[in-house]
C-alpha cells in the first residue's frame, strides 16, 4: 500500500489537498495531509522562532507516525522546501519525492529564491540581508493569486476559498537556507509541471540541451516527469488528473530526459556564410561590412536567461556568429551583445547592458546611426517592450525570432514593463518581422498569439515568416530548406526596411 504525505505551499493548509486525498484514497492508498505550523486548521500557532526547520520537523513527525515501510513526499511550491528536508532526514522511509509545479530548490538556498512574485522576492531578500526574518509575510489580495502562479481552471468557489482561508507565511520559513546532509540525493523524484503556468517537458528539455550543469541531475535514470494541462494549483483545478498522476508517479511511471550528447545551441548554423573578422568592444561584437561609408546596423539580442558561468557565451554560439556573418555579407554591420540576463530577476540590468551597446553603436563612424535595426530572440524578446513602446526615429525595423513576447505566469512580472504584447500598441507603424516555428513550446506560442492579436487590434505593422516544421532554436537543430528560406527571408524583410 503506497502512503502519500501531502506537503502544501505557501499560505495554505492541508485542506487544500482534500480532493486528490480522497482520489487517492479510493484508488487503495493512503493519504495523508499535514498543515505545517502557523498556517491554520489544528497546527500549532506561529511563534518568533518559526522557521524552515519548523516546518521540515512537522513533516518528520508525520513520517514517523505514518504506518507503512515507505511513503511518497508530495511538495506544492513553498511545500518542497519542507519535503525536501524531511525526506534528508528520514531517507530510508522515503521512496519517492514528488514536485508540484515547483523548481528543485538548491542545497544551502533559502525558499525565497524560488517565489514567484518578484516584488515580495526582493522584498524578502532585502529584510533577510537586514536580518529582519521575524514576522510574517500576508497572504496575497483576493485578485492577486495571479502574481504567484496561474490560477487557470480554478472553480471560482475554489478560488474564493483559497483567498479566504489563506494564512500569513512566517517570513523565517522562506528566509533560512535548506541545508541538506546530501542522504536524500539520490532517492527517486518526480516533477509533475503544470503547462498552463509556463512549465512544460519540452521546456525542461531546452534548458538541458543547453547544457546548464545544474540541470544534469534531471537526466538521471531515477528522475522522472509529468505534466499537466492546467495552472499552478492543480490540486484545486484538476484533483482527479493530479491523483491519477500522482499513482502513476509512485509507480515509477514518466517521462525520462536524456542527456544532450552536444548541446543543440553549439552546432553548426544552418546557412553556409562566409567568415567575416569581428571586432571586440567590451559586451559588443561587430560584423563590419566590405563597404565604405556609414552603413545600417542590426543589432541581435539573445535569449535567456542563461547562466552566467556558461561557456561560450551567446555571442561565441554558432547561431549569432552565423547572423551576425551573414548580416556583413550583405552589406549591413551585425551586432551580437553579450547582455546579462542570468535571472528572471536581471531583465532591467540586461535591458541597459542592449541601450549601451546601441548607444556604443550607433556612436561608431562606420554605422549610420539613422538606420538600426533591433532583432530579438527567445527570453530576450521582453526587453523589445521598451523599443516597441516609444519607437525612437532611428529604429527602422524591430525583429524577433521564436520570441516569448509575454512573462510566462510563473515568471511573477506583475505590473512589469516587460510586455511586448502590451507596447506593441503604441508602437505606431513601425515595421516588426516575427518569425513564427510551428513546433513551438505551447506556453511561449500563446504569448506570440497574445502579441499578433494585440498587433492586430491596434494596426501595427507585422510581418509574420512562418517556420511550420520548425522548433525553438531552430538555427542549430533543424537542417531543412524551409528553415534556411525562412532566415533568408527574414534577414531580407529586416535589411529592406533599413535600407528603404
Amino acid at each position: 500500500m503506497t502512503a502519500f504525505i501531502l506537503v502544501p505551499g505557501a499560505h495554505t493548509g492541508g485542506w487544500i489537498w482534500r480532493e486528490v486525498a480522497d482520489r487517492l484514497r479510493e484508488s487503495g492508498g493512503q493519504a495523508h495531509t499535514v498543515t505545517l505550523t502557523g498556517m491554520g486548521d489544528d497546527a500549532p500557532p506561529a511563534g518568533p522562532g518559526t522557521d524552515l526547520e519548523t516546518h521540515i520537523q512537522d513533516v518528520v513527525r508525520l513520517i514517523d507516525r505514518v504506518d507503512a515501510p515507505e511513503v511518497v513526499l508530495v511538495g506544492h511550491c513553498y511545500g518542497v522546501h519542507p519535503a525536501l528536508g524531511a525526506a534528508d532526514r528520514r531517507p530510508e522511509r522515503v521512496a519517492r519525492i514528488v514536485y508540484v509545479d515547483t523548481a528543485v530548490p538548491q542545497g544551502g538556498a533559502p525558499a525565497l529564491e524560488l517565489v514567484p512574485d518578484q516584488t515580495v522576492r526582493e522584498l524578502l531578500r532585502q529584510r533577510a540581508e537586514k536580518g529582519e526574518d521575524d514576522g510574517q509575510l500576508p497572504p496575497p489580495a483576493p485578485d492577486a493569486w495571479q502574481s504567484w502562479g496561474s490560477v487557470a481552471d480554478i472553480p471560482e468557489d475554489a478560488l474564493a476559498q483559497l483567498a479566504e482561508r489563506a494564512a500569513p507565511q512566517p517570513l523565517a520559513t522562506l528566509t533560512q537556507p535548506l541545508l541538506l546532509s546530501g542522504a536524500a540525493s539520490k532517492l527517486p523524484t518526480t516533477g509533475i509541471l503544470c503547462t498552463a503556468n509556463g512549465s512544460s517537458i519540452a521546456m525542461i528539455e531546452m534548458l538541458v540541451r543547453l547544457g546548464d550543469p545544474r540541470l544534469t541531475a534531471l537526466t538521471e535514470p531515477w528522475v522522472r516527469f509529468f505534466e499537466l494541462g492546467t495552472g499552478h494549483w492543480p490540486m484545486l483545478s484538476a484533483p482527479d488528473e493530479l491523483a491519477r498522476v500522482l499513482l502513476g508517479a509512485a509507480a515509477d511511471e514518466g517521462y525520462r530526459l536524456s542527456p544532450a550528447e552536444q548541446p543543440a545551441h553549439l552546432r553548426p548554423f544552418l546557412l553556409d556564410v562566409p567568415e567575416r573578422p569581428r571586432e571586440r568592444v567590451g559586451r559588443v561584437d561587430l560584423y563590419l561590412p566590405d563597404a565604405d561609408g556609414p552603413r545600417p546596423a542590426v543589432v541581435f539580442v539573445h535569449g535567456g536567461p542563461v547562466p552566467a558561468d556558461m561557456r561560450p557565451t551567446p555571442r561565441d554560439w554558432p547561431s549569432f556568429l552565423g547572423y551576425g556573418q551573414y548580416v556583413a555579407n550583405s552589406g549591413a554591420v551585425g551586432v551580437t551583445v553579450d547582455h546579462r540576463l542570468h535571472d528572471l530577476a536581471d531583465y532591467e540590468r540586461a535591458a541597459q547592458d542592449v541601450a549601451e551597446a546601441i548607444e556604443l553603436v550607433r556612436a561608431d563612424p562606420r554605422v549610420d546611426e539613422d538606420r538600426v535595426a533591433l532583432w530579438f530572440f527567445s527570453g530576450g524578446s521582453l526587453m523589445s517592450a521598451d523599443w516597441l513602446a516609444t519607437p525612437p526615429p532611428w529604429l527602422r525595423c524591430l525583429a524577433a525570432t521564436y520570441p516569448v513576447l509575454a512573462p510566462l505566469p510563473n515568471w511573477g512580472f506583475a505590473g512589469s514593463r516587460f510586455r511586448p504584447a502590451t507596447a506593441v500598441r503604441t508602437a505606431g507603424r513601425l515595421p516588426i518581422v516575427v518569425t513564427r516555428v510551428g513546433l513551438e513550446m505551447a506556453e511561449i506560442a500563446v504569448t506570440v498569439e497574445e502579441f499578433l492579436t494585440s498587433a492586430a487590434d491596434c494596426g501595427a505593422d507585422v510581418e509574420v515568416v512562418d517556420v511550420p516544421n520548425s522548433h525553438h532554436g531552430f538555427e542549430t537543430i533543424d537542417y531543412t530548406d524551409e528553415a534556411r528560406h525562412a532566415v533568408e527571408h527574414a534577414v531580407r524583410s529586416v535589411l529592406g526596411h533599413l535600407r528603404g
